[in-house]
């Protein structure tokens, strides 16, 4: 099934418009491009809902929040859900500032979301209106392990419920959550966390694949975080003593663009909860 949907990105191409933060842009562009989709960023005012109106798909990334960028998110996500577009919110560092909290709060809040993708700590910081981040990355004590599975599980699909979006908890272990399913994936490498960008790149990614079939938006995102993690394994096997993590950046692209639907099928490692 991950297969299938990887390849109808590849034969649908989508375009995605992306309002994304200046530290990943030229890495989500690149990463969608490599997927099979097509990039298109676009965050001023003047141009937000007409990009919106012409593309398949948006991708919504608060990593780089400022007073003109914001509008752009509203108005763009707006946009996209009169059109009946699939929407990805990835609410970057949510609880390290009032500004990030409020403002992605206000987005859940007033556009509707296909997929919700963070660490734990961001995704808890946005469900409860609290928490420990520590600018992007996730506190050690939010940690998901095999102990704490369970519990993050049923926290993914009671706010996968309250949302009505499919929420995905990346980290050592991926979940992917709607009110009544999860997919509980392990594919990746911790090197993956060594590298800027990631993360941004993966919310990209569900956005392509969820676009591409939207009509199944668990199973659509749950194939990107498994392809992205597959992804970042070839990549690190791939590298050398001379190589270190721009090499690396560079060889999960690679290999984003080299995947096949066999070999995605294959490499999939994921348990149903």
């Amino acid at each position: 099934m991950f297969g299938i949907l990887l390849e109808t990105v590849r034969k649908k191409a989508p375009l995605i418009h992306n309002i994304t933060n200046y530290v990943t842009v030229n890495d989500c562009a690149n990463i969608l491009l490599a997927c099979g989709a097509s990039p298109i960023m676009a965050d001023d005012m003047e141009e937000a809902e007409e990009i919106t109106s012409i593309c398949g798909g948006l991708n919504i990334n608060i990593g780089t929040l400022n007073g003109n960028t914001i509008p752009s998110m509203f108005a763009a996500g707006k946009k996209a859900n009169a059109l009946n577009h699939p929407v990805v919110l990835d609410p970057v560092g949510v609880g390290a500032s009032k500004l990030r909290t409020q403002t992605a709060h206000r987005l859940v809040d007033e556009v509707k979301f296909a997929v919700i993708r963070g660490n734990i700590s961001e995704i808890k910081a946005l469900a409860s209106g609290t928490g420990t981040t520590r600018g992007v990355d996730a506190d050690i004590s939010d940690a998901v392990t095999d102990e704490t599975l369970a519990g993050v599980v049923e926290f993914a699909r009671e706010f996968a419920k309250k949302t009505g979006a499919v929420i995905t908890v990346t980290g050592a272990i991926d979940i992917v959550a709607d009110k009544s399913r999860a997919y509980c994936i392990r594919n990746g490498h911790p090197m993956m966390s060594r590298i800027t960008g990631t993360g941004c790149q993966l919310s990209a990614l569900i956005a392509a694949y969820v676009t591409a079939s939207p009509e199944r938006p668990l199973e659509s995102a749950a194939a990107a975080v498994c392809a992205m993690g597959l992804c970042g394994e070839l990549a690190y096997a791939r590298m050398s003593s001379l190589d270190g993590n721009s090499s690396y950046r560079n060889y999960i692209i690679d290999a984003v663009c080299n995947l096949t639907g066999d070999a995605l099928e294959r490499g999939a490692k994921y348990e149903m909860r």
